[in-house]
Formats: structure tokens, C-alpha cells, sequence
């Protein structure tokens, strides 16, 4: 069979309950990397500038599952250099990741990090905007539908989901990259384990229908992304 005719199920380092904090540090670090120089952040802040034209108003943004905050980091990059004002929270359920995100960006007064998973997180009211990047290919089934209604729930407007496209060319070439530039054997096995673990573009159609959403659209993005906007039914 080919293998990437289906989603791998294997368990990435990242998803381990031991990870060493040194380890992890240096995945977030290089993640941070991949994400700048992949397009990775370049696919997330499209998305919050077509909520941003359609629906102005986008002053508070969640990242659920930011790790590391490094794409918060570069929204709020990218918002400071075009003079946009936003609060940007994120929650993670490493309490490492969490403490990395705040030694790196605390500084900026227009972020916060929680520790939480996102089930057992209640937010007092809604965001304008939620937002994901990298998570969906660490769940399946249930769980992942549960995640994107979580999404859903507490954005007023809609959400933005950012994965990779499963593919053949992006598992060897992520495998070259990492193994030449990599020093972390967190990211060598688990960067081109991602790539087997992301989707097909039908496999996200099929999961935003079986969900219950109606109004999104699904592009690829460079380098082997896709970018899902889901608009909430009521505005």
C-alpha cells in the first residue's frame, strides 16, 4: 500500500509525556525556523488578514496549542509593522512550552500565555478569532472534531486551521532539510513524520462536513500547506 494513501498514526516525540526540556526547547527553536522559512506563518497571517477585511473589527486572537508561541510571535510581528493593534493569548498543555513562549515573548504587552488543555479551558467570552497551526495532524477522529468545534466555540468570528498536505515530495525534501540542518532528534524524526500524519484536501472537506461546518474554504499553501478558514454560520 502507499504510504501515503492514509494518515500515519504513529506517535511523534512530541507527543511523549518525557520529553527532556533541553530537547524540547531545541524543537521549538527550530520549529520557529521551519515555520519563517517554510511559509508556515506566512499561511496563518493571510488568513487574519481576510478576516480582517471582511469583518475589521479582529482586536483578540486565541492560538490553541501555540507551543511555543512563535506564531503569535510573528502575528505579532507582522501586526506591529502595519500598525494593527491585537491582544494575542495562547494555551498549550506543556507547561515547558508555555515557560519557553513566556521567556521569549512576555516582553510584548500584547501577549499571554496559559497553561491548559483545551478541553478543561473556559474562557469568560469569545475571541474575535481563533487560530491553530500544526495541531490537527497530532489528533484523529473524535478528538479532532472536538478541537475544531472547541475552535469554533469560543471564536465570534471563525477560525483558521493551518496544516500540512500529506505528499510524497514534502516528506523527502523536510527529511533532506532536517537531516542536513537539523540538531535535534526531535525534529529529524518528527518533521517528516508530520507530513505523513497531515491530509489530503477531500480528507479535510469531508472532516469540516462531518463537523458541521458550512461556510469555509480550504487553499494550498507554499511549502505544502493547506489553509482552512471557517466562518462562523451567524455573522
Amino acid at each position: 500500500m502507499n504510504s501515503f494513501a492514509v494518515r500515519s498514526t504513529e506517535v511523534e516525540y512530541l507527543d511523549r509525556p518525557d520529553i527532556p526540556p533541553d530537547e524540547l526547547f531545541i524543537n521549538l527553536k527550530e520549529l520557529d525556523f521551519i515555520n519563517n522559512f517554510l511559509g508556515g506563518h506566512a499561511a496563518t497571517i493571510k488568513g487574519i488578514k481576510y478576516f480582517i477585511k471582511k469583518y475589521k473589527n479582529i482586536e483578540n486572537i486565541i492560538d490553541i496549542g501555540c507551543g511555543g508561541g512563535d506564531t503569535l510571535g510573528a502575528v505579532a510581528r507582522w501586526s506591529k509593522k502595519n500598525n494593527y493593534k491585537i491582544n494575542l493569548t495562547g494555551i498549550d498543555i506543556l507547561p515547558e512550552a508555555i515557560n519557553f513562549a513566556n521567556d521569549k515573548y512576555g516582553y510584548l504587552d500584547n501577549i499571554k500565555f496559559i497553561c491548559s488543555d483545551f478541553n478543561n479551558f473556559h474562557p469568560s467570552g469569545k475571541y474575535d478569532l481563533s487560530i491553530n497551526s500544526l495541531i490537527c495532524h497530532h489528533l484523529y477522529k473524535k478528538e479532532l472534531s472536538e478541537f475544531l468545534n472547541f475552535n469554533y466555540s469560543v471564536s465570534k468570528y471563525g477560525f483558521i486551521l493551518n496544516d500540512l498536505h500529506r505528499h510524497p515530495l514534502a516528506y523527502h525534501s523536510i527529511s533532506l532539510l532536517t537531516k542536513l540542518f537539523s540538531s535535534s532528534y526531535m525534529v529529524k524524526n518528527d518533521a517528516p513524520l508530520s507530513v505523513k500524519k497531515g491530509f489530503k484536501k477531500t480528507e479535510l472537506e469531508n472532516l469540516l462536513i462531518a463537523s458541521g461546518f458550512s461556510k469555509y474554504s480550504i487553499t494550498w499553501e507554499w511549502a505544502f500547506r493547506y489553509l482552512v478558514i471557517v466562518e462562523n454560520d451567524e455573522v
